[in-house]
């Protein structure tokens, strides 16, 4: 990200209201069903009191290991998956309180982009006609008389050519695909974009052509995003804030240049560490990267008090107390460790 971009996204983030706002979001997953001798069933704590606000026109960045959450968090916005609790205002309207007539009106200013475009797409509908399903849904959106002009146009918009409507999904790549996802999710000219893992199908010099689409969308349309991906460099590129999710909670969340320059959560600094380099040198190896011991606990049964406290080299008794959470008091940046750097 330029140093112009990053001076926008300062001035954005700051001054513009939330057009999202997350709180303690919980979704919890049970494990078998009903009581056992007793007992409650047991369940995989997904995710585990997640908040974060949205700014119109801003990208968050949502990023951390596989299994760590981030998917969840994405379809349980959408009400994909229903929440265990927590609050989700869109606009100031609850989406989780909503009701059917009122979710349907949500969406049409919430879409998604999801991860695979082999699975995503209907391949027994023609590009035109998966273009132009949401308007079968929200007919008052766009008369049928404008329907065929406007897929078109979409397609052009994404980098296709008008003739690709006739054709079908297993005509085209994974990119291409993915673009026809995106003129998808375009159609109702949305205000929040949900990217689950738009590239992470993709091939490394396709991931490339499908995020600078998505910023030049952004640019020219001022769409909110929650950019969801484990590939830091993709995140960094993409984003204003940055989210990083461990084990179902947020532990760091800042400005792109607080979180990637000035890292002070243990595991940011893990992660970052392991992000590919071009300086092969045997100094940059000893000196940065961070080896985690351990493996990652269970979404069933996670540690006490933090849950990174038995891979994390600066755990101390505090750690497996109470959980940490994010210190309100530190601005922008802001950490959930009890002895962050």
């Amino acid at each position: 990200m330029s140093d112009d971009a990053s001076a926008s996204s300062s001035t954005l983030t700051k001054d513009a209201p939330p057009i999202l706002e997350v709180r303690d979001l919980v979704k919890h997953f049970p494990i078998g069903s009903g009581f056992s001798l007793g007992r409650k069933a047991a369940v995989v704590k997904a995710v585990d009191g997640v908040s974060f606000n949205l700014a119109a026109g801003e990208t968050l960045g949502l990023v951390g290991e596989s299994g760590c959450g981030k998917s969840t968090v994405a379809r349980t916005l959408l009400r994909l998956e229903e929440p265990t609790s927590g609050t989700a205002l869109f606009r100031g309207e609850d989406i989780f309180a909503a009701n059917p007539a009122a979710l349907k009106n949500i969406r049409l200013r919430l879409q998604v982009i999801f991860q695979d475009p082999y699975a995503s797409l209907n391949p027994r509908m023609n590009v035109a006609e998966i273009i132009a399903e949401p308007w079968v849904i929200h007919p008052e959106a766009l008369p049928v008389s404008e329907r065929a002009e406007r897929v078109r146009s979409l397609l052009e918009s994404v980098g296709l050519r008008r003739e690709h409507a006739e054709r079908y999904p297993h005509e085209f790549s994974g990119g291409q695909r993915q673009r026809i996802g995106i003129a998808r999710a375009m159609a109702l000219e949305p205000e929040v974009l949900i990217c689950d893992e738009p590239v992470s199908a993709l091939d490394v010099s396709v991931q490339a052509q499908v995020v600078n689409l998505l910023m030049e969308i952004q640019e020219r349309l001022g769409i909110a995003y929650v950019f969801i991906a484990h590939d830091l460099s993709v995140v960094r590129h993409m984003s204003h804030r940055i989210a990083v999710m461990y084990l179902g909670r947020i532990v760091e969340t800042g400005t792109e240049e607080d979180v990637y320059n000035n890292p002070r959560h243990p595991y940011t600094k893990a992660l970052l560490s392991a992000e590919p380099s071009l300086d092969f040198s045997e100094t940059r190896a000893k000196s940065s990267r961070i080896i985690l011991q351990g493996e990652v606990p269970s979404p069933a049964n996670p540690p006490s008090g933090c849950r990174f406290r038995n891979r994390c080299w600066k755990a101390q008794e505090i750690c497996a107390g109470d959980t940490p959470v994010l210190d309100r008091n530190e601005g922008d940046h802001q950490v959930a460790c009890y002895a962050p750097e």
